[in-house]
């Protein structure tokens, strides 16, 4: 039943333009084709009209004020021979030209689904390319491994050379050799990607989720996609308390912002982790300069003054300018450490989807106790809700999926940490061995022996800084199980409902 002023007022304007009125409803809609082709923000803001069905230039058309002006207006932006007005007040036009917007009350345009969708694909987009980034570093790491490994070789043979000399040997020198050096120019070259990584990778920074008071923007889709939020929208915190008011429209839209800012989030950790990658691949760097450092010190200390001295002192170089580059690699991501465990913490402390929507008893601002109760009946089965329904499981399922993602962030601050250790040992090693071999009170050598000492033993502390609290941490998160659980999903249902698949180790 309409209120009965409202009612008066409709009627009143109806007589006085002489044709049908017409209030809100989600079931008023106009025509996909004609709307696609319409400013409907202007619409809304000039509040003149809106078409309801256009056939064989037959024009029925919403408007607030009627009259033969507007009806000009109308045949010539519809190409109609005739147009037939409905009478309808204020607040229901800007209601029913947002509903065909689909958003909700006050929002602007990019709070409809479709616009969020495709903000969600977009962030997509920049997972995957932080997911091809990642491949590529961790390629790379697998490729100073290589390096290291060819070192060992190019080590064997010239010792054995040096030592040994030439002759029959050479057989087995030269392919070491050889095969020591194509190792390490190759992997060398497959560095280089991860080097274009470090120099191109985008910083994100996450514009903070509001709830749905605030929607989530894409810009510069045509070069490199950036992100931000719409001003506050008013009364979106009110109307989003009240979720047991609102009709299933309403809520679907609100849910589709929930899993846009899911997705904002885990884009962001994805960042936190492409970043950290980053570090451990310049530590890998770093270590396998240590190594070519440490080669070439043993080479000078082991065989007198010679011709060679002029390899050895360049291998020594060499070395020292990796641990360089890798250092320089090192402090440009550090930071991402930092800011994602912040955002690990935050997230974890945050409400729930559930939290937010399903308390047995949510307050609502002007109300002292107000019972949400889920919109379903006890006759009903689940999975009643419809679209709906669907919807709400959808953006459970996003917010889970942020669950598993802030755990990954954890375990990579974690792998990071072990990753400064290992750093700091080979640092503190060869720190120590120099100061023990050099000669005393030379003060460039001592100068640097210290530093590779007290360096060394910052890494090693500030490793177990980032990788204990990161173990405390993971240790509380979900999905730590020995055993592997694959959630079979039906849509049809609750999740509560999903029927699940377990595999123990000894399965595998």
């Amino acid at each position: 039943m309409l209120p009965s002023q409202k009612l008066a007022d409709l009627e009143s304007l109806a007589l006085k333009h002489n044709c049908p009125w017409v209030q809100y409803s989600e079931a008023v809609n106009g025509p996909a084709g004609v709307l696609r082709e319409l400013n409907l923000e202007a619409l809304k803001k000039e509040g003149a009209w809106f078409p309801l069905k256009v056939d064989k230039g037959r024009a029925t058309v919403l408007a607030v004020s009627p009259s033969p002006e507007l009806a000009e207006l109308v045949r010539q932006t519809l190409k109609a021979s005739e147009v037939s007005f409905l009478i309808t007040l204020p607040h229901d036009f800007v209601r029913i030209v947002e509903h065909n917007q689909d958003i909700n009350p006050n929002f602007p345009p990019t709070a409809g689904r479709t616009p969020l969708a495709k903000v969600r694909t977009y962030l997509a987009g920049r997972r995957s390319l932080l997911a091809h980034y990642r491949t590529l570093l961790a390629k790379s790491r697998t490729g100073l491994a290589f390096v290291r490994t060819g070192i060992s070789f190019v080590t064997i043979s010239v010792l054995l050379f040096r030592i040994l000399g030439g002759g029959l040997l050479l057989f087995i020198e030269v392919p070491l050799l050889l095969s020591g050096l194509y190792m390490a120019a190759d992997s060398l070259r497959k560095y280089l990607p991860a080097w274009r990584v470090n120099t191109s990778l985008p910083p994100y920074d996450w514009t903070k989720a509001t709830g749905g008071t605030t929607v989530l923007e894409v810009n510069n889709v045509e070069t490199m996609p950036s992100f931000s939020r719409s001003p506050e929208v008013p009364g979106a915190a009110e109307l989003r308390a009240r979720w047991d008011t609102m009709t299933p429209v309403m809520r679907r839209r609100y849910l589709a912002s929930d899993r846009t800012d899911y997705a904002e989030e885990r884009t962001a950790l994805a960042c936190y982790r492409t970043w950290m990658a980053k570090v451990r691949t310049g530590l890998a760097f770093v270590r396998t300069g240590t190594a070519f450092l440490g080669l070439g010190f043993g080479l000078v200390r082991t065989f007198p003054a010679s011709p060679w001295q002029a390899f050895d002192y360049g291998v020594m170089v060499f070395g020292l300018a990796m641990m360089i580059e890798g250092f320089y690699r090192y402090f440009r991501g550090r930071r991402a450490g930092v800011e994602g465990e912040d955002s690990v913490r935050r997230g974890t402390e945050s409400y729930t989807l559930w939290d937010v929507f399903f308390p047995h008893h949510h307050q609502v601002p002007g109300v002292i106790i107000n019972p949400v109760r889920l919109p379903v009946t006890a006759a009903q089965a689940p999975g009643i809700w419809g679209t709906t329904g669907h919807a709400l499981e959808r953006t459970m399922l996003a917010e889970r999926r942020n669950v598993m993602a802030r755990l990954r962030t954890t375990m990579a601050r974690s792998r990071t940490g072990y990753a400064f250790i290992r750093t700091g040992i080979s640092m503190f090693s060869i720190g120590v061995a120099l100061s023990i071999n050099l000669p005393k009170h030379a003060l460039l050598l001592d100068t640097f022996n210290t530093v590779m000492i007290v360096g060394g033993l910052i890494m090693i502390a500030d490793g177990f800084l980032w990788s204990l609290p990161a173990e405390r941490l993971r240790r509380q998160l979900p999905y730590c199980y020995a055993d592997i659980e694959i959630t079979i999903p039906d849509y049809g249902v609750p999740c509560r409902s999903w029927r699940r698949a377990v595999f123990n180790h000894e399965e595998l």
